[in-house]
């Protein structure tokens, strides 16, 4: 690393960015990671592979978030495909876990094709901004009403976040999402309302799982996971990215999500795609005021991502023990900006604020079809009504 790089990373460090980094992981992880636990289950996984499971998908995300951080100094923020880890709940439930990993691996294969070929970010290039801006907004919906609906459960608890960052937005906006988790901590320790009973300093261990293919491992997982994780996640990714304003080469980016699950496959990494809602912590406002260093972000989730795959079990049962409310009050309130962004975006230009509208209330939703989430659908709709609402060139 040359010295101008090392006091360019040095400059663009800040405590926000730290912040936001951990966010990321805390809504990521504490959000899916049962789901994946249970897929893990659901093909037979023994502790030991479990366990490993979480070592690779930790050392996979942490890796390309890292380096493509910090190669093209934007946040790219990749994640785990949870509609593919439901899927496989759902459709590979007693597929033997050696067909499951030749599943993983063609799977990987065919996003890695998607994604260098360009074919996929051409499909997607056609879509207005303000129909991503509205299936952004319509993602990040749940996550508002979340946090203000967590009163109920924790009044104490969620209104003194609120009150935090309420008066941090008023004297020391970049510093809000950082002081309003740190006092949701101290509220929820001194509460007892952490549940750190289980921990217990241990490091993961890679167990390797050599890949049968079989007809089962092509149909019931490889090209379910594929169009599942295309469609629910790297199409909202890409939307995230492009409302968020960053010239993320997404291409690539899909194609080496594709690698990274092609190397870590036999180690239990079934998935591996742009982030969507975690994505949107480190493009916002509160990650940094300055977009052009807001990649810094991306960066330290990527550590705290390769901290989960190391220590394994230890981290996961750490995050585990924040209480609910507290998650949900953190994610809600540091994807403020980004939800208010995106609805301004999605409603600026008369003649695609209809059809921006019903992109947001569709995805919104939470519509789910043919196994697909309410963001796809939700382009979808936004498609369907532009087009249908589109003047032609009018008669002489």
């Amino acid at each position: 690393m040359s010295e101008s790089t090392l006091r360019r990373l040095l400059r663009d460090q800040s405590l926000s960015a730290i912040a936001a980094g951990f966010v990321t992981v805390l809504v990521g992880f504490a959000s899916s990671v049962a789901i994946v636990f249970q897929a893990a289950q659901s093909l037979g996984a023994t502790p030991a592979q479990t366990a490993s499971w979480m070592w690779a998908l930790g050392i996979g995300m942490g890796l390309s978030c890292v380096l493509l951080s910090l190669r093209w100094k934007m946040p790219v923020v990749t994640a785990w495909s949870t509609p593919g880890a439901a899927m496989l709940v759902a459709s590979a439930s007693g597929v033997p876990m050696e067909q499951a990993v030749a599943g993983f691996l063609l799977a990987a294969l065919l996003v890695a094709i998607a994604g260098f070929s360009g074919i996929f970010e051409r499909m997607l290039g056609r879509i207005p901004l303000s129909l991503a801006s509205g299936m952004l907004a319509g993602v990040l919906l749940r996550f508002g009403l979340d946090a203000f609906g967590a009163i109920q459960g924790q009044p104490l608890l969620v209104l003194a976040m609120l009150g935090t960052w309420l008066a941090a937005r008023r004297w020391w906006p970049r510093y809000a999402v950082i002081l309003t988790l740190l006092v949701g901590v101290a509220i929820a320790w001194g509460s007892g309302l952490m549940q750190d009973g289980r921990l217990a300093l241990e490091l993961a261990r890679p167990v390797w799982t050599t890949p049968h293919f079989s007809a089962a491992a092509v149909l019931s997982v490889a090209l379910p996971l594929f169009v599942v994780t295309m469609a629910s996640q790297n199409v909202p990714g890409i939307a995230v990215i492009r409302a968020s304003g960053y010239a993320v080469p997404v291409s690539s980016a899909i194609g080496w999500t594709g690698v990274a699950t092609l190397v870590l496959a036999p180690f239990g990494a079934f998935s591996l795609n742009l982030a969507a809602i975690t994505a949107a912590i480190c493009m916002g406002p509160e990650a940094h005021p300055d977009p052009a260093r807001r990649y810094m972000a991306a960066v330290w989730a990527g550590l705290f991502y390769l901290l989960i795959g190391v220590f394994g079990a230890t981290v996961a049962a750490l995050l585990a023990a924040f209480p609910y409310e507290l998650v949900v009050a953190i994610a809600g309130i540091a994807l403020l900006g980004t939800l208010g962004g995106s609805l301004a975006t999605a409603l600026r230009e008369d003649d695609e604020r209809e059809a921006a509208l019903v992109t947001f209330l569709v995805t919104a939703s939470g519509l789910a079809m043919l196994g697909i989430g309410a963001a796809f659908w939700g382009l979808v709709a936004g498609v369907i009504v532009r087009l249908g609402l589109k003047r032609g060139p009018s008669r002489s």
